[in-house]
């Protein structure tokens, strides 16, 4: 018979190599080959088929018949199965063992992750400038609904900062929101003024305070970002907090507002001067 394709499968699934596989059932054509013949016949390269017929005769699937050339006759299928079989049984017998060893020495450890909780797992804690401008690019693209912001320099983003602009856009064609304040400082630095400007264009709501507390920024009532001056190193030392945590980005959420509420609109042409400062029309 031709060696089957799905024969020689079923043997490498049963344990054999492919090369074992094609061997036996090539030895299984007759009563016994030498292995020049059993390479030949099974279509093994002749420098491997010697280590082949070893292994096979190890297994207790080929016996050796010695002589003035050695020749290999195959053991009958049904005993040379069942033995592989036997094998793969006390190899799975071994496997369920170690399983059962294994969840029982995993368990107890799995239950006590599951009572543990780090007090300050929702807290991150940023000193790096670069790090802190990751993670406010990252609250932009996370915001689904809602973004506010306290802006005040210095600014951790591009001037520019096209990455929000992109989020004030998908946020007001999703029917979102996007508001800021400004400080009113904002409207006597021109860079800062025209930034204001493109984001109002992209659909920004903003106003202008006399001061801010802070920088924040809160994104769908859950997620925050925000500066903590050190009040002895001066202000050019700053560290940030991203912090997920939804009863906190309420509270955070209500003081905007209430600031929101009190702040101004930007400045009218008819207005000639906005908090004792001159008026300038962003």
């Amino acid at each position: 018979m031709e060696l089957d394709d799905s024969a020689v499968n079923d043997l490498v699934s049963l344990g054999l190599s492919r090369y074992e596989a094609r061997v036996y059932l090539a030895l299984v054509r007759r009563e016994s080959y030498t292995a020049a013949e059993a390479a030949r016949a099974a279509d093994v390269p002749r420098q491997r088929v010697y280590d082949v017929l070893d292994a096979l005769v190890r297994r207790r699937l080929a016996v050796l018949r010695p002589g003035r050339v050695a020749a290999f006759s195959a053991v009958a299928p049904e005993l040379a199965l069942a033995r592989l079989m036997a094998v793969q049984r006390e190899s799975l017998e071994r496997l369920n063992a170690a399983s059962a060893a294994l969840a029982t020495a995993l368990l107890p450890v799995w239950s006590d992750g599951r009572t543990h909780t780090d007090p300050l797992d929702y807290i991150e804690v940023l000193r790096d400038p670069r790090a802190i401008a990751e993670r406010f690019d990252s609250i932009q693209e996370q915001a689904a609904r809602e973004l506010l912001s306290f802006c005040k320099p210095p600014f951790v983003a591009p001037p520019a900062n096209d990455e929000g602009i992109r989020t004030v856009r998908r946020l007001r064609r999703a029917g979102g929101t996007a508001r800021a304040v400004y400080t009113h400082d904002a409207l006597g630095d021109a860079e800062v003024l025209e930034n204001v400007r493109r984001f109002a264009a992209a659909g920004e709501e903003s106003r202008f305070a006399p001061s801010l507390p802070l920088k924040l920024i809160v994104a769908d009532a859950s997620l925050v970002l925000c500066d903590m001056p050190d009040p002895v190193a001066g202000t050019q030392a700053t560290t940030a907090l991203y912090i997920e945590h939804p009863a906190l980005a309420g509270c955070l959420r209500l003081a905007f507002l209430s600031v929101w509420e009190q702040a101004r609109t930007a400045p009218t042409p008819g207005d000639d001067r906005v908090d004792g400062r001159p008026n300038t029309r962003p």
